[in-house]
């Protein structure tokens, strides 16, 4: 069993018997009266982020996870399922694990991310930067750049994304899939 001196961003641990990561963590000396551990902390089975604020020197359970490549298959009224890159493994994730879906292709390479302990699917993590190609965008205008406007623009995912002015349709643009925001123009 750890201790909170072990905390450190990524690490995932077992907090109200549910698995949660953290995101981000401050050790805290007050000047009077004992010293904490402010941290945030990501459940891994819906996404959600909360504050929590850890008695320094508390016991943590530390859960051991395992990332696995996937590649993305095709979705039907199971879920969306997804094959192992090395063993032609196949798995059925339901939409609620998956982290961006609606930047997810077919064929496109994703990680989930299992419980080691008991083989279950905690996430599926989507890479952090995607090319896709604008399918609907309005015109921008000549002469319109003085300002940083955004547009609103659909991509082949079906995604609505923000893009610049100057983009039009057909071109190819790198999308985050984490901030869900445009990057650049793909190269």
């Amino acid at each position: 069993m750890a201790t909170t001196a072990d905390i450190k961003n990524g690490l995932t641990i077992e907090y109200n018997g549910k698995p949660y990561q953290i995101v981000y963590f401050q050790h805290v000396k007050p000047g009077k009266g004992a010293a904490f551990v402010r941290t945030k902390l990501k459940n891994l089975e819906n996404g959600r982020v909360i504050e929590n604020t850890f008695t320094s020197g508390a016991k943590i359970d530390i859960i051991r996870i395992e990332r696995r490549p996937y590649q993305f298959l095709y979705n039907d009224d199971l879920g969306y399922n997804f094959m192992h890159l090395e063993t032609f493994e196949q798995v059925s994730l339901s939409e609620d694990l998956i982290d961006g879906i609606e930047f997810l292709k077919e064929g496109q390479e994703v990680e989930i991310i299992f419980h080691a302990e008991n083989e279950t699917a905690l996430n599926c993590e989507l890479p952090a930067f995607i090319i896709s190609e604008v399918t609907y965008t309005e015109p921008g205008l000549k002469g319109d750049t003085t300002t940083n406007a955004l547009k609103p623009a659909t991509i082949d995912t079906g995604a609505k994304v923000m893009v610049p002015l100057f983009i039009n349709i057909g071109e190819k643009i790198k999308v985050d899939t984490r901030t869900k925001e445009y990057v650049e123009r793909a190269k």
